[in-house]
């Protein structure tokens, strides 16, 4: 029985033992390849040459190519400036030397006073020793000071009298306060108006103030002598309301800003 192969054909057991038959099928064959398929692995050699040695050649001929292009646009811009700054040493002119003059520190004002403090003169010339020396001018230097706060009571003392022939008491009268019953002061009670209106100053703050100084003044006793004050005056208020709160205005609110703190609403 003939076994059967792919196909249904019949298999030929011999085949696999037969060697091609090198009549002219076989030289046809041979003749189909080309004059250069012997040059082959040559090529495909070069081609793999080129892509591992071509590339990064030309990559540094260009990088070289742009770096003196770079090089020579510098030395290009160097000469330039060389040649400015040579144009601008022609065109300068050596002027005259100067002193630079300090400013002179504002003067104190004429209004404060002035306490004259002499230093003690030499007694004896530092040169020889002489003792005749005599005066040709002197320096002033000036040193602004400050005089802290003091605070101080004043007693006023009115001395009682009486007539030894009708046995009656004399005495001056009391002396005028601003306030009723007032402890303070005018120049205290103006301070402390200004503090808080002025100044924007509370008068819990007033009171810290002053108790470090040395006088303690509770926020309660500040609260009524401020309440006084503005009770006494309440008629200079009124003479300068027509006068300057009631000028015209151009914009609403517009004010006055020291004469705002006394604007009152009916």
């Amino acid at each position: 029985m003939i076994p059967l192969g792919h196909g249904n054909r019949p298999r030929d057991p011999d085949r696999r033992h037969r060697r091609p038959e090198g009549g002219a099928g076989g030289r046809a064959r041979q003749g189909r390849r080309g004059p250069g398929a012997d040059r082959a692995p040559e090529l495909q050699i070069e081609k793999l040459k080129r892509e591992l040695y071509g590339p990064r050649a030309e990559r540094s001929a260009r990088l070289i190519d742009q770096m003196e292009l770079a090089f020579e646009e510098l030395a290009a811009a160097a000469t330039e400036d060389e040649i400015t700054a040579e144009k601008a040493a022609a065109r300068t002119t050596n002027v005259a030397a100067f002193t630079r003059n300090r400013p002179a520190r504002k003067p104190f004002p004429e209004h404060l006073p002035r306490e004259r403090v002499v230093e003690p003169a030499p007694s004896a010339c530092s040169c020889c020793g002489g003792d005749r020396l005599r005066k040709i001018g002197e320096d002033v230097t000036e040193t602004l000071e400050v005089i802290p706060r003091q605070w101080k009571v004043i007693q006023r003392v009115r001395e009682k009298f009486s007539c030894r022939d009708c046995e009656k008491i004399s005495q001056a009268p009391a002396p005028f306060h601003v306030t009723p019953r007032g402890w303070a002061g005018p120049s205290l009670l103006a301070m402390i108006l200004f503090e808080k209106f002025g100044q924007h100053q509370p008068l819990n703050r007033q009171a810290e103030r002053y108790a470090k100084e040395g006088v303690p003044l509770s926020l309660s006793t500040l609260a009524d002598q401020v309440g006084a004050g503005c009770a006494a005056l309440e008629p200079l208020i009124r003479r300068i309301e027509p006068s300057e709160l009631r000028r015209p205005q151009t914009t609403p609110g517009s004010g006055l800003p020291w004469t705002r703190h006394w604007r009152k609403t009916d």
